[in-house]
């Protein structure tokens, strides 16, 4: 298996929504129940046209993965420090692409000088972001109504600080 990670391009904004659909409505049943509102929901700005304004967007930093020549993974960082987006097609999953994306995410974020990622993790994905290091920090519900984990990852700390700040989001000294 040849994959690739690399910045998403105008053209990719077509396949990109159909991994996003895909991913969503098949990788992360858990998550919706196949509820016909929360899909609507959560699915409702994942057009092409949304796509390619968030591709176009200079805060933003899209990477896709491609595997044997198709996009099958779509991750987006904002200039905020917000992992916005980090999906596989369900044939994708456990390849080693999920976590090419993340590294080119915070290396991205590095270069803009951000020092804390954070994001919303649906159940499905909630093993993934803690192996990769980021610390679950409570739940909380989307704008979609599913419930998620909220987790953070301090960029360029050591693993055992980051361990050790899991009940807190911000590394202020407790008073």
């Amino acid at each position: 298996m040849v994959f690739e990670i690399r910045s998403a391009r105008p053209d990719d904004a077509m396949d990109a929504c159909r991994v996003l659909r895909h991913s969503i409505t098949q990788c992360c049943a858990q998550d919706h129940h196949d509820e016909p509102g929360v899909l609507q929901g959560w699915l409702g700005n994942k057009t092409p046209d949304n796509v390619a304004s968030w591709i176009a967007s200079p805060s933003n930093c899209m990477l896709v993965a491609i595997r044997d020549d198709e996009l099958v993974g779509v991750s987006l960082l904002t200039q905020a420090g917000k992992l916005s987006l980090c999906y596989l097609v369900p044939e994708a999953l456990h390849a080693g692409l999920g976590k090419a994306m993340l590294v080119g995410l915070e290396a991205q974020a590095r270069a803009w000088g951000v020092s804390v990622l954070r994001l919303h993790s649906t159940a499905t994905a909630r093993d993934f972001f803690a192996r990769n290091g980021y610390v679950l920090a409570g739940k909380e519900k989307s704008c979609y109504g599913v419930e998620c984990d909220f987790f953070w990852k301090k960029l360029n700390a050591p693993a055992s600080e980051a361990a050790t700040q899991s009940a807190r989001f911000c590394n202020c000294s407790a008073q």
